[in-house]
C-alpha cells in the first residue's frame, strides 16, 4: 500500500512546456507581423530588427559574465524582447537608438531586477518608453518613401477620414510591427490554438476599450471610428503579445479580468483626453505596476484556513 504513496516537493502538477519553447512559440507567432513589416518597410526595418534582438542578447550574455551568474540566453527571452521592441519602432529610427533600447530593456529593466520572472514591467515596452522620451522627435518620425502623411491616430485626432480595409491589411505608416491587423490576428491565433495565451486578457482589454470610446470618444456609435481605433496604432500588438506577458500579468483569473479591464480604461483616457494619439505602451506599463495590488485583492483564500476567534464571537 505504502507504494502507492509518493513524497515530492510542489509543484505536483508538471507541464511539458519549457521556457524555451513558449518564447520559440512567441518568436513564431511573430513572424506574419515581421515579415510583414520588412516587406512593408524595406531594409531599414530589418537592420533595425537585427540590431534590437543582437544588443539584447549580447547585453543579457554579457551582464551574466560579470556577475557569474548562469547564462540564460538560450532560453529566447532576450531575442522575444528584441524582436518585440524593434516591432515597437518606426523604421527611420538612427541604429544606434535601437541598440541603446535593446541594452536598456535587457540590463536596466530586466536583468537590475532580478533576469526573467522578477522584472515589474514589460522590458520591450520600457525600452519603447524610454526611447519616446529620450529621442521624441526620432521615435514620432514616421516618414518613408511609402508612406510620407500622418499615421491613422493622428488623422482621426485631426478630423480626417482613414481608410479601414488600408488598415488591416497594414498599407499604412506606423511602427514595423504595428501596421497589419490581420498578421498580427494570425499570430495570435497561434498563440491561442498552442495554449500560451487565452483570450481572458486581450478580450477584456478591447471590449473595454471599444465601450470607453463609444462612450467617451465624441463619435457615438459610428462603427467605421470605432474600428479604426481598434485597428490603429500598437493595439492589437499589445493586447495580444504585451498585455500577455507572463512575468507582468496577473495569474488569478478575476485579477486578468481586472487587469483588462484597467488596460482598456486606460488607453482610452490616453487616446481621448492625452496630449498624444496612441497610449498603449504606457497603459501597459501603468497596469503592469498594478499587478501586485491586482494579485493581493483577486487571489483566493486556501481552502481550511483557520481564522481567530476573538471573544465576542
Amino acid at each position: 500500500m505504502s507504494e502507492l504513496y509518493h513524497v515530492s516537493s510542489s509543484p505536483h502538477v508538471r507541464s511539458k512546456d519549457t521556457t524555451g519553447r513558449i518564447m520559440l512559440y512567441v518568436l513564431i507567432a511573430l513572424l506574419p507581423a515581421t515579415i510583414f513589416g520588412i516587406v512593408n518597410f524595406g531594409y531599414r526595418a530589418l537592420v533595425l530588427i537585427l540590431v534590437t534582438i543582437a544588443s539584447c542578447v549580447c547585453s543579457e550574455w554579457v551582464y551574466n559574465r560579470i556577475t557569474h551568474k548562469k547564462n540564460t540566453i538560450k532560453d529566447l527571452s532576450a531575442v522575444v524582447t528584441g524582436l518585440l521592441l524593434a516591432l515597437n519602432l518606426p523604421a527611420t529610427l538612427p541604429w544606434w537608438e535601437a541598440l541603446i533600447g535593446g541594452v536598456f530593456a535587457i540590463i536596466v529593466v530586466k536583468m537590475l531586477f532580478g533576469g526573467l520572472g522578477q522584472n515589474f514591467m514589460n522590458p520591450a515596452l520600457g525600452a519603447r518608453c524610454f526611447l519616446l522620451i529620450a529621442f521624441a522627435a526620432d521615435m514620432t518620425n514616421f516618414a518613408i518613401d511609402s508612406y510620407s502623411g500622418a499615421t491613422p491616430l493622428a488623422a482621426i485626432r485631426a478630423g480626417e477620414s482613414v481608410n479601414t480595409m488600408d488598415m488591416l491589411i497594414g498599407r499604412i505608416g506606423g511602427t514595423i510591427g504595428e501596421t497589419s491587423v490581420l498578421c498580427i490576428l494570425l499570430g495570435a491565433i497561434i498563440l491561442i490554438l498552442l495554449g500560451v495565451i487565452t483570450l481572458r486578457i486581450p478580450g477584456t482589454y478591447l471590449v473595454t476599450f471599444s465601450l470607453f470610446m463609444l462612450i467617451f470618444g465624441g463619435h457615438g456609435l459610428d462603427m467605421q471610428y470605432l474600428v479604426a481605433e481598434l485597428c490603429g496604432g500598437g493595439l492589437m500588438l499589445g493586447a495580444f503579445f504585451m498585455a500577455t506577458d507572463y512575468v507582468t500579468s496577473p495569474i488569478t483569473p478575476g485579477g486578468q479580468i481586472i487587469y483588462g479591464i484597467c488596460l482598456g480604461v486606460l488607453t482610452g483616457l490616453f487616446r481621448v483626453f492625452g496630449a498624444n494619439a496612441e497610449g498603449v505602451s504606457f497603459a501597459i506599463i501603468l497596469s503592469n505596476l498594478l499587478v501586485p495590488i491586482i494579485e493581493k485583492i483577486t487571489i483566493p483564500r486556501a481552502f481550511g484556513e483557520i481564522r481567530e476567534v476573538t471573544k465576542h464571537e
